[in-house]
């Protein structure tokens, strides 16, 4: 009997030590999301200069495991979606609480994220074939608020 309660006894404690492996493992690939979320929204405000928070973040359209996210919000104040948005991709590494932009494109106002609706690309996006439309496009009412070309580099400004 002792044998048989040895037995079990450790195949308890090895499943125990791989569920806490588990948890620990999820526990510090959240707190790493959570940072770069934290620093793609300070990307996002930094370049734009707008200090919006309902930005929307999406990480499937680039890859769910990828680290590259698309961030969009409102070229204008108002409430989300409603004026006309630019949306950032964003990857890298966070320094300094900031990643770099590669690239984005515009949407029309009250207009989910999709290929067919998006114009403006630059950067990376337009490589990419994100936008269905001639890269540069801008809408009839000139550009919006905000830089619309470059990279932010950490450690710079707006």
């Amino acid at each position: 009997m002792s044998r048989v309660r040895l037995i079990e006894t450790t195949l308890l404690v090895l499943i125990g030590l791989l569920l806490a492996a588990a948890t620990i493992n999820d526990v510090v690939r959240q707190a790493h999301v959570n940072q770069r979320l934290i620093a793609d929204l300070s990307t996002w405000r930094r370049y734009t200069g707008h200090d919006y928070v309902n930005i929307s973040i999406d990480q499937e359209t680039l890859g769910a495991d990828s680290g590259r996210e698309i961030l969009c919000g409102n070229t204008s104040p108002g409430p989300p979606g409603a004026r006309t948005q630019v949306c950032l991709e964003i990857w890298g590494p966070v320094v300094t609480g900031v990643r770099s932009v590669y690239g984005g494109w515009y949407l029309p106002p009250y207009t989910e994220d999709l290929h067919a609706k998006r114009y403006g690309c630059f950067g990376a996006a337009i490589a990419a074939g994100l936008c269905p439309s001639p890269p540069g496009r801008l809408p009839s009412s000139g550009r919006p608020a905000g830089r619309a070309h470059g990279s932010v580099q950490p450690g710079s400004g707006p």
